[in-house]
């Protein structure tokens, strides 16, 4: 730790308007600052000496990077960097860092000065002339440029900007309002927010995708980014300016590999690492709420046979049917996910062990009366089943699956194409009920 009495310019450090930090190289943190810099963060004094670069600078991430960084000041001292600092309130300060590193009594030191920019950088946008990045945006750019005059609420869109929604020259009435419309309803809140930190300074830069309708009601995926650019004597935005980019072709292409990520290729349904993801937040929130939760794991009953007389080509056909099963058996808000091979699971928020049975029975039904034979050369199909319903059986997740688990053990030991309920304690008992008892033939498949 340093000894900071022993410095004889400490008082006059607290005399300057620029944020003076002195930091361990190693570590990045912060052994002393003077008032300016722990004024510019919104913290106290002391409070500051709990941080460090990691904490404080936006732009420096971990402490391979800091390294790095550290490297660079040692062989370029004084090193300039422009970034940005965290605020306690949660908005960014655009800093010019410039860092000296030194030794004292034998410790290698870094001090750092950092300025605040934010006027600056404005100074800086305002310079440009608004006819040149006017022409520039209408004869050179391929995204569409708008200018939105705050005073009056006025907005100028490009050409190119009417273009890419399809309208004519002209056409698009010059408002903010005509932008406000054609806003994705699900978006709009959210884009509403960004533009408003914006311009109440919490974001050095305003920058949102979202959905945009064009002339023909269908919506255009957009990169939308903007800066104020022209304030008034107060300092309070008055213009701002910004560039839309059709990602339209990209968001799609997001969008689908995302899809594939998280759904089952062959049937469909959501994958295991989603379905898992799906019934954590399901089992919460219905524990939150004092709500109970259904689960049923399904095995199809000797599956392995189909695919050894049939091929596997008929049995991922087998598994695309029962696929469509599952989801006509579930309940509105109910979800259905392929758990691996020929196993499923149903979650059902809100349902008790009736309630979950009741799906359960449900999908023996189904299977019963599916027309194996004529789709797929089958004389039938059946499954077991083990239930266990949240929290009587589980209040977590690993407690929950492995009673339903263990119920799934027993009506396969049972004779399979059954339906199992976990017993009070979760384990080793459990109600059983099978198609034959319910009246139904237990034959599961061409041998």
């Amino acid at each position: 730790m340093i000894e900071t009495d022993r410095w004889p310019l400490t008082r006059l450090f607290e005399q300057m308007h620029d944020a003076v930090y002195l930091l361990d190289p190693l570590s990045s943190n912060v052994l002393w600052t003077n008032r300016a810099g722990w004024e510019m963060l919104g913290l106290g004094a002391d409070e500051v000496l709990d941080h460090s670069v990691l904490s404080l600078q936006k732009d420096v991430v971990g402490l391979p990077q800091w390294a790095e960084i550290a490297q660079v000041i040692r062989s370029q001292s004084p090193y300039v960097f422009v970034g940005r600092h965290r605020h306690r309130d949660g908005h960014e300060v655009p800093v010019e860092v410039q860092t000296t590193c030194f030794v004292h009594d034998g410790q290698e030191l870094f001090l750092s000065v950092a300025r605040d920019v934010t006027r600056r950088l404005a100074l800086e946008h305002e310079l440009h002339a608004r006819e040149r990045q006017l022409w520039f945006a209408l004869n050179e750019a391929a995204d569409g440029l708008w200018d939105w005059d705050m005073r009056d609420d006025s907005v100028f869109f490009s050409p190119q900007l009417e273009r890419m929604l399809g309208y004519g020259p002209q056409e698009m009435r010059p408002t903010l309002q005509t932008w406000e419309a054609n806003l994705h309803p699900e978006d709009a809140p959210r884009v509403r927010q960004l533009l408003l930190e914006h311009l109440e300074g919490l974001r050095v830069r305003y920058e949102a995708e979202y959905r945009l309708r064009n002339r023909n009601g269908h919506y255009l995926w957009v990169h939308d980014h903007g800066r104020v650019c022209d304030r008034d004597a107060k300092g309070c935005p008055t213009r701002v300016v910004g560039m839309v980019q059709d990602i339209t072709d990209r968001k799609h292409l997001q969008l689908s590999l995302e899809l594939q990520a998280s759904n089952d290729g062959l049937t469909g349904l959501p994958n295991r690492r989603r379905g898992e993801a799906e019934l954590t937040e399901e089992l919460d929130r219905c524990l939150r709420n004092g709500a109970s939760l259904g689960l049923c794991l399904i095995d199809l009953d000797h599956f392995k046979r189909i695919n050894d007389v049939h091929g596997h080509l008929q049995g991922d056909e087998v598994l695309k049917e029962v696929s469509g099963l599952l989801e006509a058996a579930l309940r509105r808000g109910d979800l259905a996910f392929r758990w691996g091979g020929e196993e499923f699971v149903l979650v059902c928020p809100g349902a008790d062990a009736t309630g979950v049975l009741s799906v359960a029975r449900r999908l023996q039904e189904l299977l019963a009366e599916h027309p194996w034979a004529q789709r797929l050369g089958l004389e039938r199909l059946t499954a077991s089943i083990g239930t266990a319903v949240a929290p009587v059986h589980g209040a977590d997740l690993r407690k929950l699956l492995a009673s339903a688990d263990a119920a799934l053990y027993r009506a396969k030991a049972n004779g399979r194409d059954r339906i199992e309920m976990a017993g009070a304690e979760g384990l080793d008992s459990g109600l059983g009920v099978s198609s034959a008892q319910a009246g139904r033939p237990t034959w599961v498949g061409r041998p």
